[in-house]
């Protein structure tokens, strides 16, 4: 075997142990989970918004956009749930590039899994007890869920990882609502899959122990797009989409028909402005059919401090190194502008 083993890295439990939840903090992170659920199940008609950087690259620029956040919150709490993305696992199309703060807490020095083990438990309870939000999270790797499982709101299972089976089984496991995305290809057939597999009971092995999971009835779909076979990228947020969506929910029988539109990625082109205009179509369409305004439970947002994206080590606090993002003023501005259409 040519693999190289470097260091063996604290399993959760100790990680935990190192930095452990208090009970006021646990509760918190109880009473959202259990809004989250009354969201996607329909019982509460708030809209979900999913928003925050690409990738969450450093701890101090993080926290500034979720204490602002929490201002805009608490303005629109009547009408809009908000859950920050910090997302610390970053995957890479071709293997290259800022693989996330997992990988490198450290975006300019070489990467040290022990150290982003660490940093991403740190980030996640700090924003927690300093803001009161619990966050979203990619399910990269299944078997790292559990180093934030006790901390997390809402957790993403990537178009590359959804066809995944290990993904499908811990998703119908871990407890709280589960975004499924279409894969790249765009098979809604292959997503509505992935959905029945992780809201029905398994046994399987996750790290090193058997296990079984009761289902997961809040797993539910993420449109992002996806590219053709002539390589280009196709949206599917629009009207017939989502009503293609909802009469194919219907077929299979599922619990708790439920979407959230990703306005970036293939949606937008990876034209990060386009998510103004994208939100804006999807809010039109929901009030233009019940049928979608039940299904499409909220919106998928990429949003920073700055505009657009730069390079590892540009040195701009708040803008993005991986996929370009939209600055705080447009952001700010449209989430008041969604508010007044829910």
């Amino acid at each position: 075997m040519d693999m190289i083993f470097d260091r063996k890295l604290p399993i959760p439990m100790e990680t935990k142990e190192m930095y452990p939840l208090s009970p006021a903090l646990a509760a918190i992170v109880r009473e959202r989970a259990t809004q989250l659920r009354y969201i996607i199940a329909g019982q509460s008609h708030k809209l979900l918004l999913i928003i925050g950087p690409c990738s969450a690259d450093n701890e101090d620029s993080v926290l500034e956009y979720i204490r602002r956040l929490r201002n805009v919150q608490d303005r629109v709490q009547d009408r809009i749930f908000i859950v920050p993305r910090i997302y610390t696992n970053k995957p890479r199309t071709t293997g290259d590039g800022y693989m996330g703060m997992l990988h490198q807490p450290d975006p300019d020095e070489k990467p040290d899994l022990f150290k982003g083990i660490v940093a991403i438990r740190e980030l996640h309870m700090r924003v927690l007890s300093e803001t009161g939000f619990s966050c979203a999270d990619e399910m990269l790797y299944p078997e790292n869920h559990k180093y934030l499982d006790d901390v997390l709101a809402y957790v993403t299972v990537g178009a590359r990882s959804v066809e995944d089976q290990q993904h499908r089984l811990t998703a119908s496991g871990v407890g709280i609502p589960v975004g499924m995305k279409n894969p790249t290809g765009g098979s809604i057939d292959v997503l509505l899959n992935s959905i029945t597999a992780a809201q029905h009971p398994h046994s399987f092995i996750y790290r090193g122990w058997q296990a079984h999971s009761p289902g997961n009835p809040y797993a539910h779909a993420i449109l992002r797009g996806y590219v053709d076979k002539h390589g280009r990228m196709v949206p599917n947020y629009h009207y017939e989409n989502l009503l293609q969506l909802s009469e194919a929910y219907a077929e299979r029988c599922l619990s708790n028909p439920a979407v959230i539109v990703d306005t970036n990625h293939a949606n937008s082109g990876k034209q990060f402005l386009e998510q103004i205009r994208i939100a804006r179509e999807v809010m039109e369409s929901r009030k233009a059919s019940g049928d979608i305004r039940t299904l499409v439970k909220g919106l998928m947002i990429e949003s920073y401090l700055e505009d657009g994206a730069q390079d590892v080590g540009g040195g701009r606090f708040g803008k993005s190194i991986t996929d370009p993002c939209l600055g705080w003023e447009k952001t700010e501005r449209l989430i008041y502008e969604l508010a007044e259409m829910v």
